[in-house]
């Protein structure tokens, strides 16, 4: 069996790059519609919608105490790579409606192409050894660690954060916001399985 080559510092600088830029592009559909999903973004989404906080700022702060988990179980470059992540989605998510605004989307189409948009950006993010932070470090370390996939592990720790979300958002955007949350992890699920892709 051939040996995957290691990333090169620019395919990583792109593939970071381009994965948080869909990932932000798929967070502006969520929150256009309300939408919810699970994850640090779907916690943040909650502060967000139940304060007013910064988006982006929330974000980068809910991700903190994760990042010890990250540098003691991953390394100091996953950590590195995550941070430099997180904080180019929370500015990218911030920024995006400067460049662009959306004046009305269907929650369900905005579950479907958000949900979809995010996992693809995650898969990107995972295979340059980098994530969105949060609950992605667990479940990326358990993956590695035992094996179990990262989809469904992320899942089922999503349901929790959405059902937290039933006190904030009105049953049809929570029901458009499991939607996307299934999808989301679905592209993760199908795309991004233990030796399919070992490119570090």
């Amino acid at each position: 069996m051939t040996q995957a080559a290691k990333h090169s510092r620019f395919d990583d600088i792109q593939g970071i790059l381009t994965g948080a830029l869909i990932v932000a592009l798929g967070i502006s559909f969520f929150k256009s519609a309300g939408l919810l999903t699970g994850g640090a973004v779907g916690i943040s989404f909650l502060i967000h919608y139940a304060t007013g906080a910064n988006f982006g700022l929330t974000l980068f702060l809910v991700n903190l105490p994760f990042y010890w988990l990250a540098l003691k179980r991953m390394g100091s470059e996953f950590t590195l790579k995550t941070l430099a992540t997180v904080c180019l989605v929370a500015l990218a998510s911030e920024l995006l409606p400067q460049v662009f605004t959306i004046a009305r989307i269907d929650p369900f189409f905005a579950a479907v192409a958000g949900g979809l948009l995010i996992g693809v950006g995650m898969v990107i993010l995972f295979r340059h050894r980098a994530s969105l932070g949060g609950i992605n470090v667990l479940v990326l370390w358990l993956q590695e660690r035992f094996g179990w996939r990262a989809g469904k592990l992320q899942m089922g720790l999503d349901v929790a954060i959405l059902l937290c979300g039933a006190f904030i958002v009105p049953p049809l955007v929570l029901v458009a916001s499991v939607l996307g949350a299934v999808l989301l992890n679905f592209a993760l699920a199908v795309n991004h399985k233990p030796g399919r892709y070992m490119a570090f």
